[in-house]
This record gives structure tokens, sequence and C-alpha cells, in this order.
């Protein structure tokens, strides 16, 4: 699993998210206010696909090896009374927490990313709950007015998270093949390659540049690796933002063909 944090800093992360998203809920005015960067949900509707989700993730893990996500059996509903509601979604994220532990990060499980870069393994679950829990608690923050940047740590794993996790694929890139590079402020640079064979993402030692040994085994040896057709760069946390659609593309300096950024918004590997 290629991940700048350890299993139990993911842990710790996990629980730290969840703690600002209950903070979030906790301080909004309504349960039923809108949320805007999930416009079909109120804001107990994402409390409960946070709590509801997390405990079936908590089962998923348990369950270990298995040919489909498991369920959480017999668990209460999420309640409406905000303190109880609160106290449901603590115990949410403590099951997780739990099953995670008991876990250990190299056990097997399922996961519906199987054609990815990462790994279907507890450690690869904690690495994109965190993901999940940050992007959720901005969703929350926002939706109370008070939105709070990414703690570094969590975007730039994110960043690496979701190209590996979310884009990475064995499915055909449907358009010409073409590279993207994503460039954060904070140093760190990723390298996305679209073709017939697929996605795949890559590490990248500096914005622009790439060494023959960071560079995937299934990129293509005779590609420029110095050219992209298109970049983009910001912080971290913008870029985790635009990667699971939470602020427009043109938040970041892109360059190149713009297009291609549309093109992988639109992108459903799956269809």
């Amino acid at each position: 699993m290629t991940t700048t944090l350890e299993f139990p800093v993911l842990l710790r992360l996990i629980d730290e998210r969840s703690t600002a998203f209950r903070a979030a809920v906790a301080s909004a005015p309504s349960l039923d206010v809108q949320v805007p960067t999930c416009p079909e949900w109120t804001l107990f509707d994402l409390a409960q696909h946070i709590g509801e989700g997390r405990r079936d993730w908590a089962a998923t893990v348990a369950a270990g090896p298995a040919p489909a996500k498991s369920a959480a059996e017999g668990a209460p509903v999420a309640p409406r009374e905000r303190e109880t509601l609160l106290a449901w979604l603590a115990e949410s994220t403590e099951q997780l927490l739990d099953a995670l532990r008991k876990a250990g990060p190299d056990r097997g499980c399922w996961t519906w990313w199987g054609t990815s870069q990462s790994p279907q393994t507890s450690g690869a679950v904690a690495r994109h709950q965190l993901q999940q829990m940050a992007v959720h608690t901005y969703d929350a923050q926002i939706t109370v007015g008070a939105p709070q940047p990414l703690p570094a740590e969590v975007a730039l794993d994110g960043v690496d998270e979701f190209l590996s996790t979310c884009v990475a694929t064995t499915s055909a890139w449907p358009h010409k093949p073409a590279v993207v590079d994503f460039h954060a402020s904070e140093g760190h640079s990723w390298r996305l390659s679209l073709s017939a064979d697929g996605a795949r993402t890559a590490r990248l030692p500096g914005p622009g540049t790439i060494s023959a040994t960071a560079a995937d085994q299934d990129q293509d040896q005779d590609q420029d690796l110095d050219a992209a057709n298109a970049s983009a760069r910001g912080t971290a946390d913008e870029l985790v933002l635009i990667l699971h659609d939470r602020i427009p593309i043109n938040s970041l300096e892109l360059d190149g063909d713009r297009r291609l950024f549309d093109q992988l918004s639109a992108w459903d590997p799956d269809e």
C-alpha cells in the first residue's frame, strides 16, 4: 500500500475527523438544513450515511475475506434526537475502529476496488475510511458555515489514496491516451497515465519529472515521462476537494488540455 501514514496514525485520524464531524452536527441550527456539497441530503441524512456506513464497514472488516460486503446486523436506526444521534455516531466510529484494531493492517477483506492499485486489506479500508470521514466532515462544516481545511497529513495522503483507489483501474480509458499530473504546493506530485490498458498512478519526485524507478511498471517505457498533457496545481486540500467534486476545477492552476479534467470527472469505468 503506497501511503505515508502508518496504520495507528490512520486510526487516530479517523477518530479525530469523526470528532470534528460530530462537532459540526452539534453546532447546526437544525438537522434538516441542506448540505450544499450533497444537495440531495439534509444534515441528518449525511449523519445517517456516516453512522450506517461505518457500522457496515466494521462488519465487513470483521468478516475478513468474503465475496461481498457485510451489513451490520441488528444495528439501531439513526435517532432523530440530536444528543442521541451524536452518541450513535460516536458508537459507529468506535465499532469501525475496534474492528480495524482487531484485524490489523494486513488482513484481507472485501472491498469494491479490486482492479485498482490499492490492496483488498483492512489497512486499505482504514486509509479509505479516513478520506471518507475527512471529506464528509468538510461537508458538515460547510453546511454550518464553518469549513476548515483538511489537515495537511490527511490531504497529502488523500490525493494519493483517491488516485490509487478511486481512479486507478484496468478498464480501458475511452479517449485518446493521456498523462495528467497533479502537483501539491506542499511539494508532492502524482502522475496519472490513461490508456486502453486503464488508469495507473505513480508518485513523482518533483513537479514535472519522474524517475524510472518511480514509474509504474505498467507504463510504456518509451513514453516521454517529462511531458504531461495536462496538469493541476494547488494545495493538497484543494486537490482532494477537487477530486471529490467538492469545489470547481478552476479553483486550481491548470495547464495543458483542460478537457481532460472534464473527461476524468465524467468517466465511469464500470459503465
